[in-house]
């Protein structure tokens, strides 16, 4: 189950925290760590903290863009501790790893990614909007504040658990016996925009006065989890309505 679970931190400021990352990452068996610009890599003092982890470190994929860490997946959790301004779909990692565990069954999943942000400030919005699920660690009211490292043992710890267990009938039942594999987010992405230029065009979406149109468009597709068949369905729709309009016009 754990082989294709991408651990993704984004602009890792403590090079020690990267080390901490690899280490509980070993110890529950994920290996694929992906760092985002990361201040400082590779570094003494992350070696000294992965006490043993050096291989997951050595193997680390080093990228410029959270979009880059992500391609090819077909779906992406972000860690967030915040409260945002329009909600997002939550999950506690217990749930989350009940998701993993279904939708890894399914040879046409892809792979998974695990997004952690910045020690002092976590993810942006616009980072936050290209995962499907926001997953929460629920700490005591008031002390929401976790070291990367630890909040990333609990998280794996939680995926680890799945995998030893039969945790299927706590997920959505959308992933063992789907038809056609998850959109991946490269495509995600293309819709988003062919959706935007679109609604521009028809007059729908003021680019001056956008309000929060596609922050609610993004929420609303990416909580149906759409597969690579409905992607192409709804950029036909799109396309079609753009043709409708120059045809209008001439």
């Amino acid at each position: 189950m754990q082989a294709d679970i991408k651990i993704v931190l984004v602009n890792t400021t403590h090079s020690g925290n990267i080390g901490g990352v690899a280490r509980a990452m070993k110890n529950m068996g994920l290996a694929d760590l992906v760092l985002v610009a990361p201040k400082s890599f590779p570094s003494d003092e992350a070696s000294a903290r992965a006490a043993g982890a050096d291989d997951i470190l050595s193997a680390a994929t080093l990228v410029d863009s959270l979009q880059q860490a992500i391609a090819g997946c077909r779906l992406v959790f972000a860690t967030s501790a915040r409260e945002r301004h329009i909600p997002w779909p939550i999950m506690d990692p217990r749930e989350m790893a009940a998701v993993i565990s279904t939708v890894d069954k399914d040879a046409g999943s892809g792979a998974v990614a695990i997004v952690f942000g910045r020690e002092d400030r976590g993810l942006t919005n616009e980072e936050l909007h290209l995962c499907q699920h926001h997953v929460c660690i629920p700490s005591v009211s008031g002390f929401s504040s976790l070291n990367i490292a630890a909040a990333v043992q609990v998280i794996a710890y939680e995926i680890r658990m799945a995998s030893l267990t039969d945790v299927s009938a706590q997920a959505p039942q959308w992933g063992t016996s789907w038809d056609v594999p998850l959109a991946e987010q490269q495509e995600l992405e293309l819709m988003f925009e062919h959706f935007e230029s679109t609604m521009v065009k028809t007059g729908f979406l003021d680019p001056e006065n956008p309000r929060q149109f596609m922050t609610r468009l993004r929420r609303l597709i990416m909580r149906a989890l759409p597969d690579k068949i409905e992607v192409n369905i709804l950029r036909g729709m799109l396309t079609s309505i753009t043709k409708t309009i120059g045809s209008t016009k001439k």
